[in-house]
């Protein structure tokens, strides 16, 4: 990624609150860019009657999956009433989070023609399916209420950098902790990746939900019995330190 600019989380208004102003400028200095290669990209790569297959794939290596994910979803926002975006893509929009900034998001929003570049959301939405992240779809409806102990929890992508946006970092098995009650106060539990065995600590939120087992690939399952297996012999065993797997 060439553009490794820190996307900032929080609107201008808490960043100005919280001396964080420096990081929320670059932040949005960034989409503003990747709105640009965004239109950019489109004029290059549209013939007047079909769209490159390969369009996104520039602005994705520049700037990452989760600044193009925010700008588009943005853009899609903005412009809720036009009609020259699919339903889907519109459902797709509206399951990222915005922060209201009426002074600065239309700034980052695509002026793109509607239609082709709603065939660019449609093939950034492939290349993020490619990855094989799991989502909310491979998880228990009603993950919120359940108690995480010795389940296997779906990490979300938004935590992750993006280096590591592969499935098998996102499987994790909950050992214990107080966030692995639905409503206990505290929110760390202990957990180990089913990839490659890193044990560390993670928020309860930091999951997008409990795997359902038929949703659950050989290789975890292989891993899972191992673990399991050799849980009571580790019992007492200190946590490793984790890697920088996290964005934060």
């Amino acid at each position: 990624m060439e553009n490794d600019t820190y996307l900032y989380p929080q609107s201008v208004v808490y960043a100005r609150e919280h001396q964080e102003l420096p990081l929320w400028r670059e932040s949005w200095k960034a989409n503003v860019a990747c709105k640009n290669a965004i239109e950019e990209a489109i004029r290059r790569d549209f013939d007047g009657m079909h769209l490159k297959e390969s369009c996104a794939q520039s602005v994705i290596a520049e700037f990452g999956y989760k600044r193009v994910n925010l700008v588009l979803a943005n853009t899609l926002q903005e412009k809720s009433d036009d009609g020259r975006f699919s339903r889907g893509n519109k459902a797709w929009a509206e399951k990222t989070f915005i922060q209201p900034d009426q002074a600065h998001n239309y700034t980052f929003a695509v002026d793109s023609h509607p239609a082709v570049l709603d065939g660019f959301v449609n093939e950034y939405r492939r290349a993020v399916e490619a990855l094989g992240l799991f989502s909310g779809n491979q998880c228990e409806a009603d993950s919120a209420e359940l108690d995480y102990t010795g389940r296997v929890l779906v990490l979300s992508p938004d935590i992750l950098k993006e280096e590591c946006w592969r499935p098998e970092d996102q499987l994790w098995y909950a050992h214990d902790g107080f966030g692995c009650g639905p409503n206990a106060r505290g929110r760390s539990i202990r957990c180990t990746c089913l990839g490659d065995g890193e044990q560390t600590r993670w928020n309860r939120h930091d999951f997008i939900g409990a795997l359902r087992d038929e949703c659950m690939p050989d290789w975890a399952r292989e891993k899972l019995t191992t673990l399991t297996r050799s849980e009571e012999r580790r019992v007492g065993k200190r946590p490793g330190r984790a890697r920088p797997r996290s964005e934060a």
